[in-house]
């Protein structure tokens, strides 16, 4: 078991070295690439080049949010913007801004390593809670974590978000480390990264409900309802008469799952407000001589929410917005946003027992709805869908799904250098790949709950019968 441990532990650090590696040596064909433009990779909210932008026009004496390049958040601006300082040839120094994203892509995954091998030890506890140790003896459990870590550091989404000068690993890391501290109830860890995320990029607001979740009743295990039923299934099927061997017996069963605990939540929501005020404190210090808060909370959540741009992305809205009439914009605005809000109850409700596959659905939701999603929002939901590889072994589609991204990944370029360089097709032809990409998503969404929920009906089964 030794060996066999160290083995394993020797593969996985082989393959993650192995993957930042493979980033430096894509760094230095920046032009071969020219990932930076692709309306897949970069967006106007993540593209490292309007940061540049933006930094230029604040070293200027001018407003980082003048005219309609730069849209992000000043304290992004204030760190990354001296890494953007062009050299004497005229181009930006991305050496150095891809080494902060190699890191940060790095770190995520060994994030989602330790927040996989929390879940995995409460799922194996639960297990044992329900008295199915030999499901674990007779089936070969996978090491989640390790699996995922992989999956988010070889998946060629997040490489060319790591290489293609974006923020999204930056958002990736901060959505991330909001999870691992809410999984292992690190509170200022956890309100920390969520204020951030939430700042950076807004949409990561709807996981304050598995946030809640999380910090209450603890990681993903089977329905409470399951070890309660367990529980009474015991006590009356008890032959014995003898109520002091009745008491003994059942103080050697496994203790039930706690009930929720409201201190880390009120601690939580005490601290999100404390880094809150910490951080419109600094954004206003900084955007001072520029219109203040309002300007910046204008520019970039108006900025989001009322979707300006409507350059070509792999989402639905900048299609559907640049046709629809502009009597009808505001009202289809507050329904795709609010679709988003419609979600959010009725899951919660049904996975309550699981937190962090519930941030996984809402991290995919709002990646399909968003207004200006890429493809390093499918990177972290991908790299979390990999946490659940034993939960959702028996789900279906899944090379059907695997064919559909990898389709889709091909056919957008050609789509796009079709209608935009070439002129033989038109904006239909790229929409297409766009539509299949949600229903992909949408796809994606409704199998893994369906399998997550199917599994616990298999957990309630088996634990029937043994009792």
């Amino acid at each position: 078991m030794e060996e066999t441990k160290k083995k394993k532990e020797t593969r996985f650090w082989s393959w993650a070295f192995a993957s930042v590696i493979f980033r430096l040596l894509l760094i230095y064909f920046p032009k071969n690439l020219n990932l930076a433009v692709r309306p897949e990779v970069s967006t106007p909210l993540t593209s490292l080049r309007r940061l540049a932008e933006g930094y230029w026009l604040k070293q200027s004496s001018m407003s980082p949010y003048a005219g309609s390049m730069y849209h992000g958040s000043p304290l992004l601006l204030s760190i990354l913007g001296p890494l953007t300082v062009k050299r004497i040839e005229g181009q930006p120094n991305h050496l150095i801004c891809s080494l902060v994203f190699v890191i940060a892509d790095f770190i995520t995954a060994m994030l989602i390593r330790a927040t996989g091998r929390n879940l995995q030890f409460t799922y194996s506890q639960s297990l044992k809670s329900l008295n199915l140790v030999k499901l674990l003896e007779n089936s070969e459990i996978l090491s989640s974590g390790d699996i995922a870590a992989l999956v988010y550091l070889w998946n060629p989404f997040t490489i060319v978000t790591c290489v293609g000068f974006t923020t999204s690993p930056i958002e990736n890391l901060v959505i991330m480390l909001s999870i691992y501290g809410a999984c292992t109830r690190l509170v200022p860890l956890a309100a920390l990264g969520w204020v951030i995320a939430t700042h950076l990029s807004l949409y990561p607001a709807i996981l304050i409900i598995p946030m809640i979740l999380l910090l209450g009743y603890g990681p993903d295990a089977p329905p409470r309802k399951l070890f309660l039923q367990t529980e009474s299934f015991k006590i009356g099927d008890n032959p014995s008469t003898d109520g002091h061997f009745q008491d003994k017996e059942l103080t050697t069963q496994p203790a039930e799952p706690a009930s929720f605990s409201w201190r880390p939540v009120v601690y939580f929501f005490l601290w999100a407000c404390l880094w809150a005020l910490y951080v419109l404190l600094l954004c206003g210090i900084s955007v001072k001589k520029y219109g203040g808060l309002w300007e910046m909370f204008r520019r970039t959540y108006g900025f989001i929410l009322t979707v300006e741009d409507l350059s070509p992305n792999i989402g639905v809205l900048w299609y559907f917005f640049a046709e629809v009439f502009d009597f009808f914009r505001n009202f289809f605005l507050i329904v795709f946003h609010v679709n988003i809000l419609f979600m959010i109850l009725p899951l919660a409700i049904r996975l309550k027992h699981r937190p962090c596959f519930l941030a996984f659905v809402y991290l995919t939701i709002s990646s399909i709805l968003k207004s200006y999603p890429s493809v390093g929002d499918s990177a972290l939901y991908l790299g979390l869908l990999g946490l659940f590889v034993n939960e959702l072994a028996e789900m279906q589609f899944s090379f059907f799904l695997f064919s559909g991204y990898v389709g889709v990944s091909l056919l957008s370029p050609v789509m796009h250098n079709l209608w935009i360089w070439r002129g033989t097709g038109n904006a239909n032809f790229y929409f297409a790949t766009a539509i299949a990409y949600a229903c992909l998503q949408i796809i994606l969404v409704v199998e893994s709950v369906s399998s997550m929920l199917n599994h616990d009906r298999k957990i309630r089964k088996l634990s029937t019968k043994k009792v």
